[in-house]
């Protein structure tokens, strides 16, 4: 008999292989980082032996899911005057600008991290900052923290970093003592400490760098003056370039109005390229995104899906892959991709009148393979196979919501929510088991994340957007002047 680290058996495994293998009283078996065999229960038991056994009777074993397009930092400040106009994106802009410190995003990195691994999501991409307009890039230390609050939790993260749109310079703050230094920043400063991040933690453990740049869109041509427009275009050519020398995801966030067809001109476009949200894009985008291999990341669950439509379904039908993003933390979604392949079969079906429309399976696909395959990870993560990297989630089908154990896949899909985890096993190592992680402390990721997040309220004054705004109770909708603007 072989020895192994680690055999999974008896439960349900959903490999999501190239042939989408199910298999009923499966089992596979881990040495080291990676899958070794995978089969049926009694076959690797007549050929293994492991110095752990997880048995999974009830349970569905399947790959570690990837959220394909987040935001680091939102975690400490989700909800906060998220509908009070257009308080949501002031309060990011000046969180990630002058009133975050490092310890701030090592905190809320914890707090994602565990977030996530507490969903079953073992690989996820992180913005490093809100929206496509503010990356806090002015110095390494802010996505050190960030990068270093990951890893102590033991997720793999993709950690997007770039330039603020211009006009440069910037300002931005550090604090010292309780008190604010401000200095401008320029935009040959953010791109040096870009790619200061890419070299200190690009392949480092479990993370990687991917680089980004603001969307160009007519808007942004119309109202910028000419000398600013020109240097946005050559600052995306430049980060592109940079992207393609380092051989690292190139990503954007918020396409929309024409500006895939402005992002083809600009020749940034390609298989290593993921553009997040494309909503309301033209069928001649369609036909851009699929004839260069771009890949997207639909989020179903943000309140760009509600101002516009991604036709993730279209899209697929052409031939691209299109991955499902949370959006997460914030202003009202967690990093539970389960949610948000709900969501998305609703999204797609509402809008068609249809509800043959986008699988179940294919939901979770675009979680899985489908996800690694946009980030350029499919050969290692994505799907349970021999040789490929060991991540692995667990889901308890033993709940009044998921049971009777009858077509788990099916229940999977359509009723589970993260909560329903039981384990998670990244490169091998367990990480969570019986829902509770085994690396961190539970009860001290989450105080010190209220910590920072006290602290940062009463460095920038925000007592007053804790509350609940007009309108909150007793009316089908807030006051016009509410706005939603997220």
């Amino acid at each position: 008999m072989r020895r192994v680290d680690l055999i999974i058996s008896g439960g349900t495994i959903l490999t999501m292989d190239g042939s989408r293998r199910v298999l009923d009283k499966g089992a596979l078996a881990v040495l080291d980082d990676r899958i070794v065999a995978v089969g049926h229960a009694d076959e690797i038991a007549r050929e293994y032996q492991a110095e752990r056994h997880i048995h999974a009777s009830g349970k569905v074993v399947m790959p570690g899911m990837i959220d394909a397009h987040a935001h680091a930092g939102h975690g400490l400040i989700k909800t906060m005057g998220m509908e009070q106009g257009n308080h949501w994106e002031e309060i990011c802009n000046a969180a990630y600008t002058v009133g975050s410190t490092p310890e701030f995003w090592f905190a809320e990195a914890r707090l994602a991290a565990l977030e996530r691994l507490r969903f079953g999501v073992t690989t996820g991409v992180s913005l490093l900052g809100g929206g496509d307009t503010i990356m806090r890039t002015d110095d390494v230390a802010y996505g050190s923290a960030h990068c270093e609050g990951v890893a102590a939790v033991g997720t793999r993260s993709v950690v997007a970093v770039g330039p603020t749109r211009p006009p440069h310079p910037r300002t931005y703050a550090s604090w010292h003592d309780g008190k604010a230094s401000e200095r401008p920043v320029t935009f040959e400063e953010q791109f040096t400490v870009s790619r200061e991040l890419m070299d200190l933690w690009h392949g480092r453990g479990r993370l990687k760098i991917a680089l980004l740049t603001p969307v160009l869109r007519d808007e942004h041509q119309r109202d910028m003056s000419a000398a600013d427009y020109e240097a946005a275009v050559a600052q995306t050519k430049a980060v592109r370039a940079l992207s393609r020398e380092a051989g690292v995801v190139f990503t954007q966030d918020g396409h929309w109005k024409g500006s895939v067809s402005r992002a083809e001109e600009l020749g940034i476009l390609g298989p290593d390229a993921l553009l997040s949200h494309a909503i309301d894009i033209t069928p001649e985008e369609i036909r851009i995104i699929a004839d260069t291999g771009t890949r997207i990341a639909h989020n179903p669950s943000a309140i760009a899906s509600i101002l516009g439509r991604c036709p993730a379904i279209e899209l697929i039908e052409a031939g691209t892959v299109v991955a499902i993003g949370s959006d997460a933390t914030a202003p009202d979604r967690s990093a539970d991709m389960f949610r948000h392949m709900q969501q998305c079969m609703h999204y797609h079906r509402t809008h068609f009148r249809d509800p043959s429309v986008l699988p179940p399976g294919k939901a979770l696909e675009m979680v899985t393979i489908d996800a690694a395959t946009a980030l350029g990870l499919d050969r290692d993560l994505g799907s349970l196979e021999v040789g490929k990297k060991a991540d692995i989630v667990v889901v308890d089908m033993k709940r009044p919501h998921l049971a009777p154990y009858q077509m788990p896949i099916f229940r999977l899909a359509y009723f589970a929510n993260g909560n329903d985890v039981d384990t998670v096993v990244i490169d091998g190592q367990i990480l969570l088991e019986g829902g509770r992680p085994l690396l961190t402390d539970l009860d001290d990721v989450v105080a010190e994340a209220d910590r920072q997040a006290r602290l940062l309220i009463e460095r920038m004054g925000l007592g007053n957007m804790i509350g609940q705004p007009e309108g909150f109770f007793g009316h089908a909708r807030y006051p016009k002047h509410q706005g939603d603007s997220q």
